[in-house]
């Protein structure tokens, strides 16, 4: 049976010393653990140990490198924040816009435009949760006044209290014979509908991982993306420093493919200058732990 028992801050600290981590101001490392917890700043510090079964730190392993590879992924989270809202805002608007021009605007609780009906099932049983919970006026009075109504609201009011991973599952479960969904994937630069799934998918786990403050830097990322054999905008040009499948589990291809996206919605944004600064302000970070390729900002998709 676990027989454990919980840490003060002090002896926090004094086991991490004895361990071989070299913490210069004691008292300052308990303010960050009261703040931080143990397990959590322990995912940073996990690949400092030589030996894990023990938990013996490499030489020169220090406190405050772990702490600014905390604060990088920590600024790493917000940027990617900040640059996926566009994706989704652009994605929702675009669903909603097309589609109900071509079909009308309650296709998204229409089974004969979808090929998984119990995804759709699903899709559309979160979407009246959210709805049945949302103080949006613009629902209420929807509600209100058309309450004989037993459809949903509309797509440009109904998909507006949906996620992006709800999203992302819409797009993907539309026929392909729907005109839309290759509209939308030509519009993203991505061709046809083939290729923009996987990309949404993609970006959705990671946009859940923002959310819930977990750790970007260093970490695996499940499944994988389709990458254009020709893309019409500007990519990688070299083809050497094009992700190989294998690297698909690291940060740098998914966040190619964020960029990709939002250079068509917003051509003269600041992701490339902002992801570059976040890298000279933490020059002790480790590019290849997201798997960045050397001299990325000289390819096209980043300039």
């Amino acid at each position: 049976m676990f027989d454990k028992k919980p840490f003060t801050l002090t002896e926090q600290v004094k086991q991490l010393q004895d361990r071989g981590l070299i913490i210069k101001h004691p008292r300052i490392a308990e303010k960050y653990l009261i703040n931080i917890s143990y397990y959590r700043l322990g995912e940073y510090w996990h690949v400092m140990q030589s030996d894990e079964e023990n938990h013996i730190f490499k030489p020169n392993s220090r406190f405050e490198d772990v702490i600014a590879l905390y604060n990088f992924d920590a600024e790493l989270r917000l940027l990617l924040f900040d640059v996926i809202e566009k994706i989704e805002i652009s994605l929702r608007t675009k669903l909603i816009y097309h589609l109900s021009h071509e079909i009308d605007p309650w296709w998204f609780q229409n089974f004969d435009l979808f090929n998984n009906s119990k995804a759709l099932v699903k899709t559309l049983f979160n979407l009246e949760t959210e709805i049945e919970r949302t103080k949006d006026l613009s629902i209420k009075n929807h509600l209100k006044k058309h309450k004989d109504d037993k459809r949903f609201p509309p797509a440009w009011k109904s998909l507006e209290q949906t996620s992006f991973g709800a999203l992302s599952k819409l797009y993907g479960n539309l026929k392909p014979n729907v005109k839309s969904k290759n509209i939308i994937a030509a519009e993203f630069g991505a061709v046809n509908h083939t290729y923009l799934p996987s990309w949404l998918q993609s970006i959705a786990v990671i946009r859940n991982y923002c959310a819930h403050h977990s750790r970007l830097w260093n970490r695996n990322l499940p499944g994988t993306v389709k990458l254009l054999p020709k893309p019409p905008n500007p990519w990688i040009l070299d083809q050497l420093n094009v992700p190989k499948q294998h690297e698909f589990s690291k940060l740098y291809v998914h966040m190619c493919l964020m960029r990709y996206m939002l250079n068509t919605i917003l051509p003269r944004n600041e992701f490339s200058v902002k992801l570059n600064n976040l890298f000279e302000k933490y020059p002790n970070v480790d590019p290849d732990a997201l798997g960045m390729k050397s001299k990325w900002q000289e390819e096209p998709l980043w300039k």
